[in-house]
Formats: structure tokens, sequence, C-alpha cells
């Protein structure tokens, strides 16, 4: 399929244009056919090739560092890349979380907390927050490579890392309201 059919495609572009109806079960709903019934014609179909790869030769560069960091394949269906990115900005927001978290028990816990604990929960948190964070990339990028060579997904490290740190931390904050006096 060339990059004109595939901008024309009403299969995978939502709603039809106006004026177009939707193809029949007897039309195929290409760019060629698309391109006839607007009486473009194939002269039309031949400028919008061209014009599609014109910007093609400035964005080289970046394919090629993405090729190499994808590790090669085919391209995955869109909505399973898209997904993948929304868990990876899952993962993001909960690394901010996390450190919100350990700055927030830094600057408003003083009187709370002993320095110690104070320091060490937030210090706890931040890692959190770093380990999440940067770990987030990486199952992303697993996940997408694993996505292009039809392999099955890497199971997640983020998960098991960020369920002992939190319970590390619930632990710390229970110990100490366990042994505070009231």
């Amino acid at each position: 399929m060339t990059a004109h059919e595939e901008t024309h495609d009403s299969s995978h572009n939502g709603p039809e244009a106006p004026g177009r109806q939707a193809p029949s079960a007897g039309e195929s709903g290409s760019g060629a056919q698309a391109a006839e019934d607007t009486g473009a014609g194939t002269a039309g179909a031949v400028a919008g090739t061209e014009a599609a790869g014109a910007g093609a030769g400035a964005d080289l560069g970046r394919r090629g560092i993405l090729a190499r960091a994808l590790g090669g394949g085919t391209d995955p269906d869109p909505r399973f890349t898209l997904a993948n990115e929304r868990t990876f900005l899952a993962w993001i927001r909960t690394s901010l979380a996390m450190v919100a978290g350990g700055i927030a028990v830094e600057a408003f816990t003083s009187e709370l907390f002993v320095p110690e604990i104070r320091k060490t929960v937030a210090v706890l948190l931040l890692l959190l927050g770093l380990v999440t964070a940067g770990g987030s990339f990486f199952r992303w990028l697993n996940v997408e490579r694993a996505m292009r060579h039809q392999a099955p997904l890497p199971v997640p490290l983020i998960a098991p890392i960020l369920a002992a740190g939190g319970a590390v931390v619930a632990a710390v904050l229970i110990v100490f309201v366990m042994w505070r006096p009231a």
C-alpha cells in the first residue's frame, strides 16, 4: 500500500470526507478509487505520492535512530502502539506522584516526623520516582520491540520494584506510628 492509499483509506481514517459516500461491498475504498471518484484521476494519485515522499528525506535521520532503537521488525497496529504509549505515560504519572510525595514529606512533615524518619521516607519516595521514570522508558521500548517482532510481551519489572518500595515506605511509617508516643 502506498502512502497515498494510506491517507485515503476510509477503513482506517474514521468518518468519510464530505460529499463522499462509504464504499459499497464491491468497492475497495482505496486511494485510487477515491481519486477516481473525485475526478483527480491517476495524475492526482502520482502527485500525491510524490508530495508524500518529499518530506521523507528530512525524516530519514529520525527514522534511522528509531529503527536502531526498536530493532527492526514490522510496524504493529497503531492501536497497540498508542496503548503502549498510554501505559508509559501512566508510569510517568506514577513517577511524578512519588517525587511529589517525597518533596511533600520533606517540606511539610517537620513537626510530625523526626528528621531521620522524614529524610528516609522522602529519599525512598524520590528514589522510587527515579526508578519508575527510568524503568518506564525501557518498559515502553521493550514492549514496542516485542510487538514489532510478534514476540511475547516482557514481564514488567517496574511493578514489583514499585510494590516493594511502597511496602518499605509503608513499613517505615507503620513502625514510626506504633513507636511514637501518643
